[in-house]
């Protein structure tokens, strides 16, 4: 990737007369309806963007949604890229280096997951702490882009301190079980076996899915305050495992999202 390619697309964007967003999110599995409660929205396909690629997951519209909550200027990433689409990490991340270079100061990113945690329910929420990663590479290796960030990110607090306090408080004053936990990024697509949720929950898991890290990384190697929240859609009990259920996992989504669309409409008004 290079650091024309990012201004480059940015500057494609700006011509479509957008808002300067100041927050980005990132949309994951089911949650898509969330672009519903932007005002004055600008809906740019990724197909039209220099060096965007598409996403080829059923349920992920491709394209940048611009548009206001409360006054904040927010762009949204209706659709993400996974590496087991076969994408490489620069071409998952690059949305995410575009958003930044058109100005966003703050990230929060969703994703729907399996939980591991036997104290988490289908539909619940977890705030991430902290997450491991098991995907096959980092999108920081190869040439640094230095416009963007340093060579050696911290990642000591990958999930903002301050953001996890807001919503921890956001979610207690609207009565929103708000879990608390560390992620695992698995490649995917076939789902783990067994033996490999006993080995996740082990290595301290509390939930496992197939997206966010990379971005995540990128997040932190822009110095990107950033936050995000997983909805739990399925149960990854191995000692009681039962084949996962597409129309299901959709279900526990859009049951998820509906708390999850409160908790950030309430970020977003008193941020």
């Amino acid at each position: 990737m290079k650091y024309s390619e990012i201004v480059e697309a940015a500057e494609f964007i700006k011509s479509r007369e957008v808002c300067v967003p100041e927050i980005g999110i990132i949309l994951g599995t089911g949650l898509g309806e969330l672009t519903n409660m932007l005002e004055s929205q600008i809906k740019i396909e990724y197909s039209s963007i220099p060096h965007f690629v598409t996403s080829t997951v059923e349920s992920h519209n491709g394209s940048l949604i611009f548009g206001s909550l409360f006054g904040k200027q927010i762009v949204m990433m209706q659709g993400r890229f996974h590496l087991y689409e076969g994408y490489t990490m620069d071409q998952i991340t690059f949305p995410l280096r575009v958003m930044k270079e058109l100005g966003i100061k703050l990230l929060l990113v969703s994703n729907a997951c399996g939980g591991l945690n036997a104290s988490y329910d289908a539909a619940s929420l977890m705030l991430l702490d902290d997450h491991i990663n098991f995907l096959p590479g980092n999108p920081l290796v190869g040439r640094n882009i230095s416009e963007m960030g340093p060579r050696f990110p911290d990642m000591s607090r990958p999930y903002d301190p301050d953001i996890n306090q807001k919503f921890k408080i956001i979610a207690e004053k609207l009565g929103i079980i708000l879990h608390e936990g560390v992620y695992a990024a698995w490649i995917g697509p076939s789902l783990e076996t067994r033996a490999e949720y006993r080995f996740l929950r082990m290595a301290g898991a509390d939930v496992v899915g197939m997206s966010t890290v990379p971005e995540v990384i990128v997040a932190n190697h822009m110095q990107l305050p950033t936050a995000a929240i997983s909805v739990v859609t399925d149960i990854c009990d191995p000692d009681n495992l039962k084949p996962l259920i597409l129309d299901e996992v959709f279900m526990h989504a859009a049951r998820g999202g509906e708390n999850l669309k409160q908790l950030i409409v309430e970020f977003i008004r008193t941020y």
